[in-house]
C-alpha cells in the first residue's frame, strides 16, 4: 500500500513538473518574442509574486544580468514598504534598470485629482502609467495578469493592443492562432503583453516552490491586526483604520495578492511555506482578487472599465 502511494505521488510530481515546464516554455517564448518584435518594451515589476515569476522566466530566457528591457513600477505612495524594499533589492541583484513613476507626481501636475484626500489611488495608476509610456515612448509593456484572476482579464489576449489613447477595446482584439501574434502598431499605439496569461494561482505557487523563488514576507503567515468588514479581513493601518464599532483582533494571516494598502486584504492562514500554500490553494473556491480586493467589489470601479481606460 505504501509503495503504491509512493508511486502515485511520484507520478503526480512528474505530471506537475511537465505542466510547469510547458507553461515556462510558453512564457519564455513570449518574453523573447517581445524583445524581437518591439523597439522599447518594459516589464511591469511590482515586487509581487506574479512579476517575480515573470522575472525568473526572463532570467532563463536571456540569462542573469542580461534582461533586455527595463523594469517599470507605478507607485501609488500607498504600497506596502516590505514589497517596495524587496522590489528594489531584487532589481539591484539582477543589475536591472528600474524605473519608478509616482501617482503623487501626477497629483502635483494636476493630471490626477482625488475626490477627497483619503480616496484610494489604485485606479489612478492608469494616468501615471500612460504618462510613463509617453515619457519613454514604450511600445510594449509586459504585465503579470492571469486569466483566472478576474472576468475582464479572462477576455484579454496575450498580446493586447492599446490605441493611441492607451485604451483597450475588447471587441477589436486581434486573433492569436497557432501562437502567431500580430504586433503591428500605428504611431502612438502600444501593446500590453501577458506572458503568464495561461497560468493559474496554483501554477504560480507550484512554480515558486519548485524554483525556490524568494518573495516578500507578507505572502506567508504572520500576525496582523485586522477588522472584519463586508466579508473581508481589512488590515488596520494608518491608511485603513478601524471604524467606529469595529472590533480589532490579531490573526495569523497572509496575502494572496499584494497591491495598494487601501484596497488589499489578507486571508486567514497558517501557511509559512510555498508547499503549504499550494495545499491551501487546491482547496480555495474563491479567486485571489475575489477574496482579497476591496476595489473589485463595486461595479463603478470594475476591472473592465479600468482596463478600457488604460489600467494594467
Amino acid at each position: 500500500m505504501n509503495a503504491r502511494l509512493h508511486d502515485e505521488s511520484q507520478l503526480l510530481a512528474k505530471l506537475s513538473n511537465t505542466h510547469l515546464d510547458a507553461l515556462e516554455e510558453e512564457t519564455i517564448f513570449i518574453l523573447r518574442e517581445v524583445a524581437a518584435a518591439f523597439e522599447r518594451p518594459a516589464l511591469l515589476f511590482s515586487g509581487g509574486k506574479d512579476s517575480l515569476v515573470m522575472l525568473k522566466c526572463a532570467e532563463k530566457a536571456f540569462g542573469a544580468g542580461r534582461i533586455p528591457y527595463p523594469l517599470l513600477m507605478i507607485d501609488t505612495g500607498h504600497n506596502f514598504p516590505e514589497v517596495t524594499a524587496f522590489r528594489d533589492l531584487r532589481a539591484k541583484e539582477l543589475g536591472a534598470d528600474l524605473i519608478i513613476r509616482h501617482v503623487e507626481d501626477s497629483m502635483k501636475r494636476g493630471t490626477v485629482r482625488l475626490a477627497h484626500p483619503d480616496e484610494p489611488r489604485n485606479a489612478h495608476q492608469s494616468v501615471t502609467l500612460l504618462e510613463a509610456i509617453d515619457e519613454f515612448r514604450f511600445d510594449a509593456l509586459i504585465g503579470g495578469a492571469r486569466r483566472d484572476e478576474e472576468k475582464a482579464r479572462a477576455k484579454e489576449r496575450i498580446f493586447s493592443h492599446r490605441d493611441s489613447f492607451g485604451q483597450w477595446q475588447p471587441k477589436a482584439q486581434r486573433p492569436e492562432l497557432w501562437t502567431l501574434f500580430n504586433t503591428r502598431l500605428q504611431p502612438g499605439e502600444h501593446f500590453r503583453v501577458f506572458p503568464i496569461s495561461n497560468w493559474t494561482e496554483l501554477d504560480v505557487w507550484q512554480y515558486i516552490e519548485r524554483e525556490e523563488i524568494a518573495l516578500p514576507s507578507l505572502y506567508y503567515a504572520h500576525p496582523r491586526k485586522i477588522v472584519e468588514r463586508k466579508g473581508l479581513l481589512v488590515p488596520v493601518t494608518e491608511l485603513t483604520p478601524a471604524r467606529a464599532g469595529e472590533e480589532v483582533v490579531e490573526k495569523l494571516v497572509r496575502f494572496r495578492t499584494l497591491g495598494d494598502i487601501t484596497c488589499t486584504c489578507p486571508v486567514d492562514s497558517p501557511a509559512t511555506t510555498a508547499a503549504e500554500i499550494v495545499i491551501e490553494t487546491l482547496a480555495a473556491d474563491v479567486s485571489e482578487r475575489g477574496s482579497t480586493r476591496m476595489d473589485d467589489k463595486t461595479s463603478d470601479a470594475s476591472m473592465e472599465k479600468r482596463k478600457k481606460d488604460g489600467y494594467f
